[in-house]
Order: C-alpha cells, then sequence, then structure tokens
C-alpha cells in the first residue's frame, strides 16, 4: 500500500515538476547559427529562438553562433560541411540569402539543407517624400513606362529584397526590369535621409521600418506587397491599385543535410512548440514581426517556388548571369 501511495506521490511531484515542458531526459540541447554579424535580422531571430525555445521548456539550452560574411554564403557553406548529420543543430536564413547565392554564384545551395520552418516574414513597402508628386502607384508605372532612367528606387543591399522588389514592380507594370536605376544603401538611416532630401525618386523596405515617418506625415506610402490590406492600415495594397506583386521578407530555420528522418521530426516538433509558444507571441509583438509559420512538405515546396522566383528576377536585371 505504502509503495502505492508513493508511486502516485513521485507522480504528483513529477507532473508538477514538468508542468513547465517535457522532463529533461527529452529536453533538447540546441545550437543555432546565424549567417551573419551580431544586431541584424538574422541574429535577432536566433536569439529570439533561443529565448523562446528555453522559456517554453522545449530545450534545456541552446546555443548561438555567428558567421557573418556575402549574405550568408560563408554561413551556410560552414553549416553544410561542418554540421552534416547533426540532429541538434540549425541555421537561421530568409529571402536575402536566397539572392545572396545566386548573385555570388555559391558552391554551397540551399538545396543542400534540411527544411524545418518558416517563421517570420515581413510585408515590403514603397515610399515617396510627402510633398512628391506621384500619389498612388499607378502614378510611379507611369513615370517608370514614360522614363525609367529619370526615376531612382533608394533601399538595402544590392540583390536584397528591396532591389528584388523594384523589379518585380518595373516588371510587372511593363517596364525594362534592367533598367531599373536602383541606390543600394548599407543602413536604412542613410536611405531615408536620401528619400526626405528628395535625392532619389521612392525608396523601399519593411514597412515598420518606414511606419513612423508615414504617420508623421513626412513619407507618402503609394502601396504595400500584402495579399490583402493589413488591419488597421489605410495604405492600399499593390494588388487593388491593379498590379499583381505580392512579396514577403521571410525568415526561416533549417537543418543540416545527412540528418535522419527521426532528427528531423524532433526539430520540427520542437520548432513547432516554440512557434506555438506564448514567449515566442510575446517576441513577435515586441519586434512587430508578422507570424509567418509554415511547416514540412508545404515549407519545402514554397522555399523551391522562392528560390527559383528570386533567381530569375536577379537574372531579369542582369545581376546573375543566365
Amino acid at each position: 500500500m505504502i509503495s502505492s501511495h508513493m508511486r502516485l506521490f513521485g507522480a504528483v511531484v513529477a507532473l508538477l515538476l514538468g508542468a513547465s515542458g517535457p522532463a529533461p531526459a527529452q529536453q533538447l540541447e540546441l545550437k543555432i547559427m546565424a549567417p551573419a554579424a551580431p544586431g541584424g535580422g538574422w541574429d535577432q531571430t536566433a536569439r529570439a529562438m533561443q529565448q523562446a525555445l528555453v522559456a517554453a521548456g522545449v530545450a534545456r539550452s541552446v546555443q548561438v553562433t555567428n558567421v557573418a560574411g556575402a549574405g550568408g554564403s560563408v554561413g551556410i557553406a560552414q553549416f553544410v560541411n561542418g554540421a552534416k548529420g547533426d540532429g541538434n543543430q540549425m541555421m537561421v536564413n530568409g529571402f536575402v540569402m536566397v539572392g545572396a547565392l545566386a548573385m555570388n554564384k555559391s558552391p554551397v545551395t540551399l538545396e543542400q539543407v534540411t527544411p524545418i520552418a518558416r517563421l517570420t516574414e515581413e510585408i515590403q513597402v514603397i515610399v515617396v517624400p510627402a510633398n512628391s508628386p506621384l500619389k498612388t502607384a499607378q502614378d510611379l508605372a507611369a513615370a517608370l513606362k514614360a522614363d525609367i532612367a529619370k526615376v531612382t528606387f533608394a533601399g538595402g543591399s544590392a540583390g536584397g529584397v528591396d532591389h528584388v522588389m523594384a523589379a518585380l514592380f518595373a516588371g510587372t507594370v511593363g517596364a525594362d526590369a534592367k533598367k531599373i536605376n536602383y541606390i543600394p544603401f548599407s543602413g536604412g538611416g542613410e536611405s531615408l535621409a536620401a528619400i526626405l532630401g528628395g535625392k532619389v525618386t521612392a525608396g523601399i523596405s519593411g514597412l515598420s521600418e518606414y511606419e513612423g515617418q508615414i504617420k508623421a506625415g513626412k513619407l507618402r506610402a503609394l502601396g504595400v506587397t500584402s495579399e490583402k490590406r493589413l488591419p488597421g492600415s489605410d495604405i492600399p495594397t499593390f494588388k487593388e491599385q491593379g498590379i499583381d506583386l505580392v512579396l514577403a521578407n521571410w525568415r526561416s530555420v533549417v537543418a543540416p543535410p545527412g540528418i535522419t528522418p527521426e532528427q528531423r521530426k524532433t526539430l520540427s516538433d520542437a520548432v513547432e512548440k516554440m512557434a506555438k509558444s506564448d514567449a515566442w507571441k510575446e517576441i513577435l509583438k515586441q519586434k512587430g514581426w508578422d507570424d509567418a509559420y509554415l511547416s514540412g512538405d508545404a515549407f519545402s515546396d514554397f522555399l523551391k517556388k522562392e528560390i527559383v522566383r528570386v533567381t530569375d528576377v536577379l537574372k531579369s536585371v542582369g545581376l546573375v548571369k543566365s
């Protein structure tokens, strides 16, 4: 009788101790690579994962390492070669890496990693100074078709999401994407100064970057790249203005090549638990990131399509040779 009481007591204690998550024996010790310098989007994503995985009781410990260089090309090469078959390692990546690998003619590609999940996305916006004669996306389209050389776009790095978007916009409205006049800036502050100072026609970035200036009336948003109008926003989508342009700067997490189906399932389950946790939802809210969780075959298919789409756009503007 005592033994059954003891067993019951032990079960209750175990239940109470394990209430915050799985038992320690099931917990993971993970390593996440951010293939960029500390402080940027991928680094922030990796550290947000670190925080949420531990807070949600999914992992006992998570170590983040930074390997910077060439839009993630250096990091992915190290990851694919050095972490092969290791079921406790993951790497954060995203849209920017797709273009960087194509432009750098990287021998290591995203086809070699094991897709786990897309995590977040950020909608892009095209803005002009408040005193610009361009009032709508169709006005910008008309200016491009009239004389593309006179229209200048400010944005982030060459071949990145902003550059791809400028090319997609031009191509979608019937202008010659090869002739777009795109000026890359290393930081958001520099591009903002160029737009506000009237040095460029328009600026492209993630919506959160320009939101404050739009609300303050210093910039006018011509359109956003979401499928539908964002909740509580009065900025029209490009689609509703008759321009079929939908694009998001997504971030995802992948595992190394050569892991077993069981290892992949363990990592996928861990990331799914994290993505559904209150800790992760709180981080998304703080950072202003949109939840874009997508896993399994659906994410693998999405990744394949994005690689084709981005590479085609970069070829269309001459940044990647056919």
